[in-house]
């Protein structure tokens, strides 16, 4: 039995959330790690919490339950699309659901929901063929992503960003569809780390 370090950029964005998780979870650093509803292009702040507003979490149970989701799916993607793609999708995902968030609502934005949608949907299609969407997309669009817009419009104060979910769903879709029939391996194979 070897002890593997299989999906480098989901293993060390997962490091690096629990890192921040920490520090912050003691008030250092936090601002850094939310995303205001504001435009401030003159702060080279906002820029960088364009990206790492994915990385910080309010609470244990956010950040373990987008953890739990991100461990699981993440190199499932990652080995299909490969490392590159995926940070690209990750930094896009980052900055398409800030500027959705700064656009059309007011309130602070962190964690890696966004993300985490975003696996959920390319995961429902890793077996996408030419001209044929899998049942498993289909229904997968129903539970999460019809969920999330139940969830927008309830009237419930939740505290959950309704839409960075629904729109991290779309980019993994958009991905997923684009990317489709590629053949794609650029991630490294799996270091051993016990012999």
């Amino acid at each position: 039995m070897k002890l593997t370090f299989n999906s480098p950029v989901v293993l060390i964005f997962s490091f690096v959330c629990g890192i921040v998780y920490l520090f912050t979870s003691n008030g250092i650093g936090t601002d850094y790690f939310i995303l205001d509803p504001v435009w401030n292009f003159s702060s080279p702040s906002w820029y960088f919490k364009m990206f790492s507003h994915t990385i910080g979490h309010a609470s244990i149970e956010h950040f373990m339950g987008n953890m739990a989701f991100f461990l699981l799916l993440g190199p499932i993607v990652e080995e299909k699309y490969g490392s590159k793609n995926l940070v690209i999708m990750f930094l896009t995902t980052a900055v398409v659901t800030g500027l959705i968030q700064i656009m059309f609502f007011d309130t602070r934005l962190l964690g890696a929901s966004g993300i985490v949608f975003m696996l959920i949907l390319l995961v429902s299609l890793v077996n996408f063929k030419n001209k044929e969407i899998p049942l498993t997309f289909v229904l997968i669009v129903i539970i999460y992503i019809g969920g999330e817009i139940w969830g927008t419009f309830d009237g419930r104060e939740d505290g959950i960003s309704h839409s960075t979910h629904i729109i991290g769903g779309i980019v993994g879709a958009v991905f997923g569809f684009a990317l489709a029939g590629k053949k794609i391996r650029d991630t490294p194979k799996s270091t051993e780390i016990l012999g």
